[in-house]
């Protein structure tokens, strides 16, 4: 089966799948590392053409311009041209106040050499602190690099509505905004979709399985009381704000039944109904390898029909929650969200 395509800007296709890369960092537990480079394959051959990283997420950068290399040497330039990789932008929170145009560019280069490329595909901008002022200064600094020719385009990374608009109306030519967006979490309807549709913005969207947690392994379940695990603690608490295990479980049972129906997976039901959202251009699936993948790609095998969609929203229905724009809890530094950040990754 191969995975849908979508412009993401005119003459830029991407796959509605997109390979993260966020668990192949280090700090998420021992990496088999020519394993994971050999797995890209898998990926590109199901048309999993996108991969996404971050200038922070250890590793990755320098994985993916491996994983270059040997696409050219194996099936040559043309297919390696094929390869897309979205990286970020992502400055320290205690460089905020510093960040000069040397910073920037010294970051831009970093990725250029580790992705093994003369131009990045995409650099997706993150801030960490709208109290703190130069986003835009530091928006238009990418644009300096982007009319140099460094980058191919602008996005950005976990902007709300109103720092968005702010962005495009000080002409940063920003494509899509990557955004958390899951049947749990569904933040990016408090505002964002709209600009979308109003400015031709689009959606790359993480956490649709909830760091796993929408899935046939926690159906059923006793609430967990000891998780150690970051990721589990950071998507349980937007169960918590969802409106509660109890409630998780029914919409968890309710989208089993759902995935019985269409013959596939609880994974592909939540991908595809994200996928189905307005402004949505592709989801991002993070894996250290490649054998969940089949399970992933049935999201391409399903179409929810209106029983479908109303049994879902009966749940919906009932959530509390995650309240506010995107990201928003996690800029609270005082709240349970914010407290489990990391924010100062970035070392140059």
């Amino acid at each position: 089966m191969s995975v849908d395509q979508t412009d993401l800007a005119p003459g830029y296709a991407v796959s509605r799948m997109i390979r993260g890369g966020w668990q192949l960092a280090g700090g998420h537990g021992p990496i088999d590392r020519e394993r994971a480079i050999d797995d890209m394959f898998a990926f590109m051959d199901h048309g999993v053409t996108t991969f996404d990283c971050a200038d922070i997420y250890t590793g990755v950068e320098d994985m993916y311009g491996d994983f270059r290399r040997r696409l050219a040497d194996r099936r040559g330039e043309e297919a390696a041209r094929t390869f897309k990789v979205h990286t970020k932008f992502v400055p320290d929170r205690d460089m905020l106040q510093r960040i000069d145009k040397p910073y920037v560019t010294g970051i831009i280069d970093r990725s250029l050499q580790r992705l093994a490329t003369e131009r990045l595909d995409l650099v997706q901008f993150h801030w960490w602190d709208y109290a703190v002022p130069g986003a835009i200064e530091t928006g238009r600094m990418l644009v300096e690099l982007w009319r140099a020719g460094k980058i191919a385009l602008l996005a950005g990374t976990n902007f709300d509505t109103a720092h968005s608009r702010a962005l495009l109306d000080a002409g940063v030519p920003i494509v899509s905004m990557q955004v958390q967006y899951s049947l749990l979490d569904a933040r990016p309807e408090n505002g964002l979709t709209d600009l979308c549709a109003e400015r031709g913005m689009r959606l790359l969207c993480y956490g649709t399985l909830a760091g796993g947690f929408l899935s046939e392994a926690w159906l059923g379940k006793a609430e967990p009381t000891d998780l150690t695990n970051r990721s589990l603690i950071k998507y349980k608490f937007v169960i918590d704000d969802f409106g509660g295990w109890a409630l998780f479980q029914e919409l968890l049972a309710t989208v089993q039944a759902i995935a019985r129906k269409h013959d596939v997976s609880i994974a592909a039901i939540a991908t595809r109904w994200v996928l189905d959202r307005s402004g949505v251009a592709a989801v991002i699936v993070g894996s250290r390898y490649a054998h969940h993948l089949d399970s992933a790609l049935g999201m391409f095998k399903v179409a929810l029909d209106a029983d479908d969609r109303a049994a879902i929203d009966a749940v919906l229905a009932r959530r509390r929650g995650p309240r506010g724009d995107t990201y928003a809890l996690e800029r609270d530094r005082e709240g349970p969200h914010g407290r489990i950040m990391k924010y100062n990754l970035n070392k140059v």
